[in-house]
């Protein structure tokens, strides 16, 4: 006796994805073909531990000592309070543009417009910034990857960077505008080999120990003294370095509409991806400071992590490791672009964004917006040339992103708790709930990203201003530079884009008729425009 197939509650489950879908307005048009493995890959590529603590852990040293270490669960604690708030809109609205569709449900359609706008802007920024981390790990495995110049005159890294930074956004580019399956399986495999690699280099590094934690987390190099807030301030600028890392967790719930059941998937894959991404980073950082030759050494502060690996394991082991790090820098940028998409995709089919109806169309061929990606891959790279000549602008423009990312995440938060504290809020029913802990966890959400945007912000000269002349405009630039992109954005959007907003034809879901026979979708609610 045969049963039903076994593609029958995939098609269930399927046909149950699209009525959520639905119920926000929208009617299914990206291919459903990601499963767990898939979306936890996305997030987790997106935060890329490898990628993040190669290029950032010369900063945290060179701030912050040894014992800036501590930022990385500080950090992490923080952001755990973002994800749990995530992992509930996640379960009830597993949407593309995840930031911008939750602070749209939470805050209204103009909240919603100026997270999207900001995330966006930002998403564009990052993936010129991670692009640039080639620069800093091929030379280092071989002279051959310096095409311009030797890397001793003025711009010859900079123009280098950019050169093996558009090769990557052209592949990435490439790549995601052929669909999302070919993207996930390199970015799967990515991931693989990432995560391979850093248990590996753990290990090896864990081999290598050569003094205790109470000496290595406890050296501070002297820094911050004389200071009025002594080491206390070095430690925040220096925790710069963690909070640069650890966000992006949301792009696991930004490929919803390609998930199979999304809203029990995507919570898990946000929660996976930050805590793998905490252990695995925790632990390479610790273990680095435990077996570098000299902890006191310059090069950690100017050579970073790819120092301490090739003092500590030799040339040979070092490289693989090294070459490990170039596949971890290709994979976040594949994701990051693919969350970009996404939400450039979400803005536009909701017609918040000029030339909507093309930048929402998907292609029939791929079944993905193809024109979202090559925007952004191009924008990206317009990006990237500013590094040539200005490479302390081009900084300054990076770290205001991520304080961007930060505000996005913060109007998602913020209007849900006031939705809690005015009780309209309830979470999926039999999904992800945080139950009595939700508004305590909300609460420390909204805290922590408001501080950390502060601390991001704040005019330091080290940070915003490193090498001379001083400008104020570049130490100020944070404020400048958001309030230019909020401000401006938003008055066109309050202009202009307001008066056309509304789920475009082409893309809005249609309830069916109710005089015919009893359908198995239920009714969708009008989308909160």
């Amino acid at each position: 006796m045969s049963g039903p197939g076994p593609g029958n509650g995939e098609r269930t489950q399927t046909q149950h994805d699209d009525d959520a879908l639905g119920e926000l307005g929208y009617k299914p048009e990206l291919k459903r073909t990601l499963g767990n493995f898939h979306t936890f890959a996305a997030g987790i590529s997106y935060i890329s531990i490898l990628t993040g603590t190669f290029q950032l852990f010369y900063f945290g040293v060179s701030f912050g000592g040894p014992a800036y270490w501590w930022s990385w669960p500080m950090v992490f604690c923080g952001q755990l309070m973002v994800a749990l708030c995530f992992c509930e809109l996640a379960a009830r609205y597993p949407v593309a543009g995840s930031v911008y569709n939750w602070a749209k449900k939470m805050g209204g359609p103009h909240v919603g417009w100026l997270g999207g706008w900001m995330m966006m802007t930002a998403t564009m920024v990052t993936l010129s910034a991670v692009a640039l981390a080639y620069q800093i790990t091929l030379p280092q495995i071989d002279s051959w990857f310096q095409f311009i110049g030797d890397g001793s005159g003025r711009n010859d890294q900079a123009a280098n960077a950019v050169l093996l930074g558009t090769v990557l956004i052209l592949f990435s580019t490439l790549v995601n505008a052929f669909g999302i399956k070919l993207m996930a399986r390199i970015n799967s495999a990515g991931v693989f080999i990432e995560l391979v690699a850093a248990v590996a280099l753990i290990i090896f590094l864990g081999a290598h120990i050569t003094r205790g934690p109470s000496t290595a987390l406890t050296e501070t190099y002297g820094l911050g003294s004389g200071q009025s807030l002594g080491y206390f301030g070095a430690f925040l600028t220096a925790s710069l370095a963690s909070a640069y890392v650890m966000y992006g967790f949301d792009t696991a719930s930004s490929l919803g509409e390609e998930s199979h059941n999304p809203g029990r998937n995507a919570p898990r894959a946000i929660l996976r991806a930050l805590i793998a991404s905490f252990t695995i980073g925790a632990f390479i950082l610790l273990f680095a400071l435990l077996a570098v030759p000299d902890l006191k050494a310059e090069e950690l502060s100017t050579g970073g992590l790819q120092y301490v690996v090739l003092a500590t394991l030799g040339e040979t082991i070092g490289e693989i490791f090294l070459w490990s790090v170039v596949v971890a820098i290709t994979v976040c940028v594949l994701a990051v672009q693919a969350a970009g998409i996404r939400l450039m995709f979400a803005m536009a089919r909701d017609n918040n964004l000029p030339a909507g109806s093309k930048l929402a169309r998907v292609s029939p061929r791929f079944q993905t917006p193809v024109v979202p990606a090559v925007l952004i891959g191009v924008v990206g790279v317009v990006i990237l040339v500013v590094n040539i000549n200005q490479p302390q602008i081009f900084s300054v423009i990076t770290s205001i992103a991520i304080i961007m990312i930060y505000v996005a995440y913060l109007l998602v938060t913020v209007p849900m708790l006031l939705r809690r504290l005015r009780g309209t809020w309830e979470p999926r029913e039999g999904a992800f709930s945080l139950g009595r802990w939700g508004l305590p966890v909300n609460v420390l959400a909204v805290l922590w990203g408001t501080a950390m945007s502060l601390n991001l912000a704040w005019p330091r000269a080290e940070v915003y201003n490193a090498t001379g002349p001083q400008h104020w405009y570049l130490r100020w630039g944070a404020f400048l530079f958001i309030g230019v992109v909020a401000l401006g954005g938003f008055a066109y959007y309050w202009f202009v884009q307001r008066h056309r907003t509304g789920v475009l034809a082409e893309h809005r879901f249609e309830a069916e008729d109710p005089t015919a026979p009893p359908p198995n979708r239920r009714t969708a609610e009008p989308p909160n425009l």
